[in-house]
């Protein structure tokens, strides 16, 4: 016999949610094989069976949250039987109670099902779209899907909700008579939406940021007109597409390098300097956000760079990241120039000292230094800093050199 317990996925994990078992109770399964997704405070992992054998005993169903090391299932072997009072210490229902010898191993008795008489496993759809479908009552079988590759995400199930169609067991709502002397416009229900696990944690986190850090922020205006004319050196070279975004994660590990004290975190009564440069960089999902980390980035060609960001941000939104590609930055950036925006401020991730934020490159009129008119490609950063480690003049200090490096980008070329 072997638990599956919830595993410890990285050393600040104290707790996970399941997602949804990709086995059915009592298929038998092998060691090493995925049996389910398991969602933490930082992404979606798969879980994976400790042994072989039949897997039952499920004590956690999907949406359900444990601490690390509660046992939530069971895997027997052939003529092993489920203990007796199996999951009664964890509050649910117990298993049956025995595996004959030569078959599957038995179903457990579990949660009672949901009232909505649709099954929306096989579906294709994200795990908060099957979750809301499954409270709403919608079948997701008759729901278009609106994400990448026809994926059913959360709003296509609040839609079809709202229109009435591809829900199960539908009652009818007879229609109220309006006033004579006025249209009625039509509108839709209030929805509760549950929040996911990361989205939960992340109201968490930045709300204690917010409270516990006291923030300050810097914000400059840089030229990047050389950069956009190395940008097309680039693809003209087919050397790859070099973001922005690329070059402000090299400027940034470069000043981080030349000035460590904003490479630091706040212990109290002293500063821990971190020796490396580790860079986090904000990927927006379509149920959270999500930050992982670029090592010793302030050691690594821009090219190289640009590679790893992209790599980490398409693992991320497919929910591959490994937990040490999601722990350990010493800086963050956020990034929100593609959609529009002149300057924003960004909260602090704890526990870094400090983020910056990345607004939109804009073309505008500028007067050089020889007082000749000109139109230049500009971007606003800001530079969002914790108090505590380091002052106003600190802050303006580093940000004004990751103005420097950006509006010389040769340098960030070595």
């Amino acid at each position: 016999m072997t638990e599956v317990i919830m595993p410890k996925m990285g050393d600040g994990m104290e707790e996970g949610t399941l997602v949804e078992w990709l086995v059915k109770d009592g298929d038998k399964v092998k060691s090493g094989q995925v049996i389910g997704n398991i969602q933490t405070d930082k992404a979606t992992l798969e879980l994976e069976a400790p042994g072989s054998g039949f897997l039952t005993g499920f004590l956690l169903t999907a949406g359900q949250t444990v601490p690390v090391g509660v046992p939530i299932a069971i895997i027997l072997k052939e003529g092993e039987t489920v203990p007796a009072g199996w999951g009664s210490g964890g509050g649910s229902a117990p298993a049956a109670a025995s595996a004959p010898a030569g078959e599957s191993a038995p179903v457990a008795a579990s949660a009672p099902a949901t009232s909505a008489p649709v099954s929306n496993e096989r579906v294709k759809a994200s795990p908060l779209a099957k979750k809301i479908a499954a409270e709403l009552g919608v079948d997701l079988g008759s729901v278009t899907g609106s994400g990448p590759s026809g994926r059913i995400v959360q709003k296509d199930v609040v839609a079809a909700k709202g229109s009435g169609s591809a829900v199960a067991a539908p009652t009818a709502t007879p229609a109220k008579a309006a006033p004579a002397f006025a249209p009625v416009a039509a509108t839709a229900e209030d929805v509760k939406v549950p929040l996911n696990r990361i989205r939960q944690v992340t109201a968490k986190r930045t709300q204690e940021s917010k409270q516990q850090v006291p923030h300050f922020y810097v914000t400059v205006e840089v030229d990047v007109e050389k950069i956009m004319q190395l940008r097309e050196m680039f693809k003209a070279e087919d050397s790859g597409n070099v973001s922005i975004n690329d070059f402000v994660v090299k400027a940034s590990a470069l000043a981080l390098q030349d000035m460590p004290q904003v490479n630091s975190v706040f212990q109290g009564d002293h500063l821990l300097q971190h020796g490396g440069v580790h860079i986090g960089i904000a990927v927006a999902l379509e149920d959270g956000l999500t930050v992982p980390v670029v090592k010793n980035a302030n050691l690594k060609p821009i090219r190289q760079l640009s590679a790893e960001v992209k790599d980490l941000a398409f693992k991320a939104k497919g929910n591959k990241l490994s937990m040490d590609e999601l722990t350990g930055s010493t800086f963050s950036i956020s990034n929100m120039g593609m959609l529009d925006v002149d300057t924003f401020l960004a909260i602090v991730n704890q526990p870094n000292a400090a983020i910056v934020a990345i607004a939109s490159v804009r073309k505008k009129v500028v007067v050089g230094d020889d007082d000749e008119v000109e139109i230049r490609h500009r971007m606003n950063i800001t530079g969002s800093f914790d108090h505590r480690v380091a002052d106003g003049a600190v802050g303006a200090k580093f940000i004004n050199l990751i103005k420097s490096y950006l509006e010389n980008p040769t340098r960030l070329l070595g």
